[in-house]
């Protein structure tokens, strides 16, 4: 059985689905399972990652877990302390690929640092999935393309290889039941590096309408986010990141087709999937 924490987030629920698909079971954790939405044979408990013991029974027949950090804060020795003692064996980590491409502030990278070491140290069988910058962070566009058919925000020359978070999943159900990636991290990213001007475009193509990105100064960006109740971690995390990557683009890398077998998907195949977010 495998344990998925943040099973609602974006690659829980893809990698929830993929192993449901495979006949594999699935124990689906979330802090309210009334609006999960999960498929109807994957077990779905109530619990929050951030406090491990909440988790105990639900650890009960699991041989693995992907973990979330961002579900799990800063309680991932505790959980996987609790899962070691209770039989699991392995543990997937989805991580960042700033661990070993830094950019933006090293506090960041240094949450994500601190959940590999502590897997490291668990006893348990564990893999590293450094991610690029998901496909589905440009939904936080969404708003702004709906009413006006422009983006505006800093750093449009900054370039990233965004990865669609299928294929997030799809690697991670490899690593949580095939054989031969116990120790190994991957950089996992999308085929192609991308300006913001170039996602932009993209949605616009998927959406059958001409659109732009407004470049404005970081600082009006920030004070933008901070003026709708963002704490401010989050316009940290964005800008400083965007600010490194329009120096020197992020990290691209040919692991998807590796071990997946086929390209990885495009940011343009991830926009035409989800074009309805974008229309008015």
């Amino acid at each position: 059985m495998i344990l998925v924490t943040g099973a609602t987030g974006v690659v829980g629920r893809e990698a929830v689905g993929l192993l449901s698909r495979e006949g594999v079971k699935v124990t689906a954790v979330t802090r309210d399972p009334s609006t999960a939405n999960l498929p109807g044979e994957v077990q779905v408990v109530s619990g929050d990652p951030s406090r491990p013991q909440s988790l105990e029974t639900a650890l009960d027949g699991v041989d693995a877990v992907l973990l979330s950090p961002r579900a799990v804060g800063s309680a991932t020795a505790d959980l996987l302390s609790l899962a070691a003692g209770r039989g699991v064996r392995r543990v997937v980590v989805l991580s960042a690929a700033t661990v070993p491409h830094p950019a933006g502030y090293p506090r960041f990278s240094d949450h994500f640092r601190a959940v590999e070491e502590a897997a490291a140290a668990s006893g348990l069988r564990w893999t590293f999935l450094r991610c690029t910058d998901f496909a589905s962070n440009a939904l936080a566009w969404a708003p702004q393309i709906r009413a006006t058919g422009v983006v505006r925000g800093a750093y449009p020359e900054a370039a990233t290889s965004p990865i669609h978070p299928r294929d997030i999943a799809a690697v991670a159900v490899q690593a949580l039941v095939g054989d031969g990636h116990t120790g190994r991290a991957y950089v996992i990213s999308g085929p192609e590096s991308l300006t913001q001007r170039d996602k932009v475009h993209l949605i616009g193509q998927a959406v059958g309408g001409e659109l732009s990105f407004q470049e404005l100064a970081p600082e009006q960006v920030r004070q933008g986010m901070l003026a709708q109740g963002l704490p401010e971690d989050v316009p940290d995390r964005l800008l400083g990141s965007l600010a490194d990557y329009a120096k020197q683009p992020g990290p691209s890398t040919d692991t998807v087709r590796q071990l997946l077998g086929r390209p990885a998907l495009t940011f343009a195949e991830w926009a035409d999937e989800n074009a309805g977010a974008f229309l008015p």
